[in-house]
């Protein structure tokens, strides 16, 4: 039997599991990971993850959507009635499990365990049609606590379909799934629905333990030239600075409004950085030419460990920012900013449930 394996959605989840893998001191070099395309392109990651000594093996998932196969949406309409939309979501849960079957390149059968980042994407349902026993670990930084998916998106009839998915017949997230060991999260005194499998492993814990040798490890990974982002901040040494974290909100006119009332509310009398989420496609070189764009694909918690990096403030929409050190002030602009620029049902979706 192989050690573990992590499956990885995001440039954060890889972020984490690195993080993960460094506290292990006794076991650096086992574990594997599964890295999924639908949603990322990684580039050359799993090259430096290869060469960071960390990782035994890296692979590529071409994860699979629902809507890819004609055949797994036939089982996704409303049926407009409770008993036969249950019996239709048995059906498609086995459907869109078996759909990843000829893209996954390993046997996880093979391993001893499996830790799965958003086991919400269609891994979640191919773990379950399998009977594979595994570890979730939640998707983002108190996610859960802000956006609780599996609640949201089985409002009708939840506790119904909990006892289903505890009985393996269909699929829901986070903890749910009859095939979960246990949902791993940040911090459950904020999430409002805690359940039995959820254990805590604060992230923050995790860092303090990260030598200097670890940061510069991790900095190699992510970033192939840290000291171009170093010259690129260096400018504002002794001069009010702020950094603003792109995310990819709403349309892209809308985005552009979004970060432009940013700029001109925060931005007076400042150098004004702007780090694009990985997944934004928004040409911020080109929408905000006086301000100065982070180059690269990488999460901002990288960040934290380039010695010499500061601003005076960093500013976001919705992604957590209490685990920044680099930055004097943080501040989260939330649900309420938002209400401005879209639908308050659109990101309000925890009043929904």
């Amino acid at each position: 039997m192989k050690e573990r394996i992590y499956i990885c959605h995001t440039f954060y989840h890889v972020y984490i599991t690195v993080v993960k893998e460094l506290n292990m001191r006794n076991a650096t070099g086992e574990a594997s990971i599964l890295l999924s395309t639908m949603s990322n392109d990684f580039g050359n990651i799993d090259k430096k993850l290869i060469e960071s000594g960390l990782f035994k093996e890296v692979y590529f998932f071409d994860e699979k959507e629902d809507v890819s196969s004609k055949e797994v949406m036939r089982y996704h309409k409303d049926r407009k009635n409770t008993v036969f939309n249950l019996i239709q979501r048995i059906i498609y849960t086995r459907k869109l499990g078996n759909l990843q079957e000829q893209y996954i390149p390993v046997n996880l059968h093979e391993y001893k365990d499996i830790y799965v980042y958003c086991d919400s994407d269609p891994i979640g349902y191919y773990l379950c049609t399998n009977k594979i026993y595994y570890h979730a670990i939640e998707d983002g930084l108190d996610c859960i606590a802000y956006y609780d998916t599996a609640r949201y998106s089985n409002r009708g009839s939840f506790n119904i379909k909990a006892r289903l998915a505890a009985l393996g017949l269909i699929f829901i997230e986070n903890g749910y799934s009859k095939y979960c060991i246990d949902m791993e999260v940040n911090d459950i005194s904020l999430i409002q629905y805690p359940i039995s499998n959820m254990k805590e492993v604060p992230r923050k814990e995790l860092y303090v333990n990260l030598t200097d040798e670890d940061k510069r490890r991790i900095v190699d990974i992510f970033l192939d030239k840290p000291e171009r982002l170093l010259q690129q901040i260096k400018e504002s040494m002794g001069r009010p600075a702020i950094m603003i974290l792109s995310e990819p909100l709403c349309d892209l006119e809308t985005r552009k409004k979004i970060f432009k009332d940013i700029i001109d509310e925060y931005g007076r009398g400042h150098i004004v950085y702007i780090k694009p989420h990985p997944r934004d496609t928004l040409d911020y070189v080109a929408e905000f030419s006086k301000a100065v764009v982070i180059e690269g694909r990488f999460p901002m918690e990288v960040m934290n460990d380039i010695k010499g990096l500061y601003v005076d403030k960093l500013i976001s929409v919705f992604t957590q920012v209490k685990n920044i050190d680099f930055a004097g002030e943080c501040i989260l602009l939330g649900e309420d900013f938002m209400d401005k620029y879209e639908s308050p049902e659109i990101h309000r979706q925890n009043e929904a449930i």
